[in-house]
């Protein structure tokens, strides 16, 4: 047992794929801001270095990593050079994902579907086994944390491959939760309901969307990434050292009603 602030990640690193807007932001933000040292992963280079300047005003080092988490060696790449540069890595939060476009079921190739469920489980996967391959490695234990959605537990029209994908993200995770606690890994999913991000931008825009499903969340608006930040630090923490198999619902009680 430690009397180290529970919420103080001064020394921890983290990584966060997807951390360059939305949600991943909103973790690296928190994290930051928590003192911890955190590795953004994303595509598109001029949006890491804008994230990457946000992140740096918290005072912490960062480091902003180019990569297609659609290709394997790209991932182990990045994984790799994430732990030499920042000299360990003790949380990862896979958010990178793609949405679904909105072609009807039976009308919708298999390639397609392999689209979505090539980055949102198969690049998930690949993320999660790098990086607890270095936690195993240090011997010391960490976190684990996936991005799911509320497509995984509610059905959603023109959604079977993004809610396949978030579905079996979770079961991942829990999978993994069993297997790795021996080594003081945990693993956990956070699903967020309706969320401001660029991925919803579009059908936020809707008004008939707008009408028919702002009413319904008891919180009375749709979710920030800003919402995210302490959830982050939560399961990044000793705070949630025995907090581990677990999906923690961040949706405004949208579910619920």
């Amino acid at each position: 047992m430690t009397d180290a602030p529970l919420f103080d990640l001064t020394g921890h690193v983290a990584i966060i794929t997807g951390g360059n807007s939305g949600i991943g932001l909103g973790f690296a933000r928190g994290l930051a801001r928590a003192g911890a040292d955190v590795c953004i992963v994303g595509r598109n280079k001029e949006r890491n270095a804008d994230a990457a300047d946000i992140l740096r005003a918290y005072g912490g080092r960062v480091l902003a990593l180019a990569c297609d988490v659609g290709e394997e060696k790209q991932v182990i790449d990045t994984i790799a050079l994430a732990a030499d540069e920042l000299g360990r890595i003790d949380s990862c939060f896979v958010n990178a994902g793609v949405a679904q476009g909105m072609t009807p079921f039976i009308d919708t190739d298999l390639a397609e579907f392999r689209r979505v469920t090539s980055i949102n489980l198969d690049a998930a996967f690949v993320t999660l086994r790098e990086a607890a391959k270095v936690m195993v490695a240090q011997g010391e234990g960490g976190s684990l944390v996936g991005t799911a959605s509320l497509a995984a537990t509610q059905g959603v029209p023109r959604g079977q491959s993004y809610a396949a994908s978030k579905a079996g993200l979770i079961a991942m995770m829990n999978s993994i939760a069993v297997e790795l606690g021996k080594e003081g890994i945990r693993a956990n999913s956070v699903l967020p309901g309706w969320i401001e991000t660029p991925m919803t931008d579009g059908v936020f825009a809707w008004d008939r969307f707008q009408e028919r499903v702002k009413p319904r969340i008891p919180a009375r608006r749709w979710g920030r990434p800003t919402d995210f930040e302490a959830v982050a630090v939560y399961l990044a923490s000793p705070a949630s050292a025995y907090h581990t198999g677990d999906t923690l619902l961040i949706d405004g009680a949208y579910s619920k009603f």
